[in-house]
């Protein structure tokens, strides 16, 4: 499984922007897509999750009420809505994919990773 991440960019704080990743390869194998974050000098950590089949959503407590995940099973697309972003929440975005689903929080469940989009948040 192949990911490729895209939409970030620079957004004053308060605004919107929206995340997108492109599954390919054997993407028959995904069961859950999720988004995690690195903020410079930080841990990644988890954002968002949602079941490819079923469409079930988590989301990290940072996360709730402002993102919303979101996927398309016939362009393969897994998307993350933010608004009323802050400064703390620029980061390197991360989607990632896994073939099961145990809590949906840890990386480790993850096997297959995009590239990052780089999300600047200016205050």
């Amino acid at each position: 499984v192949q990911l490729q991440a895209s939409g970030g960019g620079l957004v004053q704080a308060g605004g919107s922007l929206r995340l997108s990743c492109i599954a390919s390869g054997r993407t028959f194998s995904i069961y859950v897509l999720g988004w995690f974050r690195q903020a410079p000098g930080k841990e990644r950590e988890f954002v968002a999750a949602i079941t490819w089949s079923g469409g079930s959503t988590l989301y990290a407590d940072s996360a709730k009420g402002r993102f919303t995940i979101s996927r398309d099973n016939a362009k393969n697309t897994v998307s993350l809505e933010m608004s009323s972003l802050k400064s703390e929440d620029t980061a390197v975005y991360y989607c990632a994919a896994g073939n099961y689903y145990y809590t949906g929080r840890r990386e480790d469940e993850y096997a297959y990773w995009g590239q990052g989009t780089l999300v600047t948040v200016s205050s």
